[in-house]
């Protein structure tokens, strides 16, 4: 009799084991959802899309998110296409989100499988029909898949292309650690654009660090909070468009000079200190050249800026078409010359620097000899 606990112990035991085993094979069976997916934002009439603005947004697809009564992952992916039967399928992206960004060099290309281009020599149109839909795909497997409507969208390239003058996007420094401050339009200073590679962008020079301010962003537009950049907290670089709402700042921990390095194209920087303790201060630089005022003869002077030596400027100056130099206290002993505009990187010496007609911003760096001229 004494035997009969032991037993009833061991039956409840036996029982236990089989419930964790029956709730472990529990399978959620996902539903469909009846409302589907479509997207939920509002599109333009007509987008024109050029090479110049390639690593810009031309939409944000947004649409509702898919409810399959179960736990479990959903991937959506935005899907292009020169038809509207999509025999033909690009995929511009994936995401768990709701939203995804299309920048226009991806419906430059979905643009140049359609045969829309922007060559006034061909018979191919430069005004067309592109066609996006976004399927959520449910689980690992993807086995049940909701597909939304095609959505036409009608772009525009331009004929000639960026044949009568293209206009480059600009980054300026702005923020508690950078000159301006936390100003939009305050002389903010700009990143020196490379004359080989649009998208990728240089500087060297101070920020005033520390721990108890918050950093810079780069603005496009002086005078305009968006479009703005910055990180999205991992250490990435990003945009207000693809982060949602404004990034946040890059921090400076000390005071001190630094070179940034940002590549739009591959949405990459750099930031790593640099020691300027060797580099000369100049008196004065000024342009000189049959482009600029004073000919060959009279120097424009440049600006030094008080915040750091190493940087000179000079607003609305009116060029001819001609040539240009860089010098120093108005003689030749010192000067730097390049073959690129609007921007470039200055040589000793060098030859002089092509320059076109118009009103432009123009920023010197003595230490990385960069220039860039912007036209205002």
């Amino acid at each position: 009799m004494k035997k009969l606990p032991i037993f009833l112990i061991a039956f409840v035991a036996l029982l236990g084991l089989n419930a964790c085993s029956s709730d472990d094979d529990v399978v959620f069976i996902a539903q469909p959802d009846m409302e589907g997916i479509a997207f939920l934002n509002t599109f333009s009439s007509n987008y024109i899309l050029t090479p110049a603005t390639g690593t810009n947004v031309a939409e944000r697809f947004v649409w509702n998110q898919v409810d399959v009564d179960v736990p479990t992952n959903i991937q959506y992916e935005v899907q292009g296409s020169p038809s509207a039967d999509f025999e033909e399928i690009t995929v511009m992206g994936s995401t768990s989100d709701n939203n995804l960004a299309v920048t226009v060099k991806q419906m430059l290309d979905l643009a140049g499988e359609a045969g829309i281009d922007s060559d006034p020599e061909t018979e191919a149109p430069n005004t067309g029909t592109l066609y996006f839909r976004v399927v959520a795909s449910v689980g690992t497997g993807g086995d049940l898949a909701h597909t939304s409507e095609p959505q036409a969208l009608t772009v525009t390239l331009p004929e000639g292309g960026d044949d009568g003058g293209i206009t480059y996007r600009n980054f300026y420094l702005v923020g508690d650690v950078t000159a301006a401050g936390w100003s939009e339009n305050n002389n903010n200073t700009p990143l020196f654009r490379d004359a080989e590679n649009s998208d990728l962008y240089h500087f060297t020079g101070r920020f005033a660090g520390g721990d108890d301010l918050e950093g810079f962003k780069l603005l496009e537009i002086l005078g305009k909070w968006q479009p703005q950049w910055g990180t999205d907290g991992s250490g990435n670089l990003t945009n207000n468009e693809l982060y949602g709402e404004d990034p946040i700042a890059f921090a400076v921990e000390e005071d001190g000079y630094f070179t940034l390095t940002v590549d739009a194209d591959e949405m990459t920087y750099s930031f790593e200190e640099y020691d300027a303790s060797e580099a000369e201060t100049y008196a004065s630089i000024g342009i000189v050249g049959d482009a600029t005022p004073g000919g060959w003869d009279d120097d424009t002077m440049l600006t030094q800026t008080e915040f750091d030596p190493h940087l000179w400027y000079a607003a609305d100056v009116a060029l001819a078409e001609g040539e240009l130099k860089f010098r120093v206290d108005g003689e030749w002993a010192m000067n730097w010359g390049g073959t690129t505009f609007p921007s470039g990187e200055g040589v000793f010496d060098g030859g002089n620097i092509p320059a076109e007609e118009g009103v432009y911003t123009i920023w010197f760096n003595d230490i990385t000899k960069r220039y860039i001229l912007i036209a205002q």
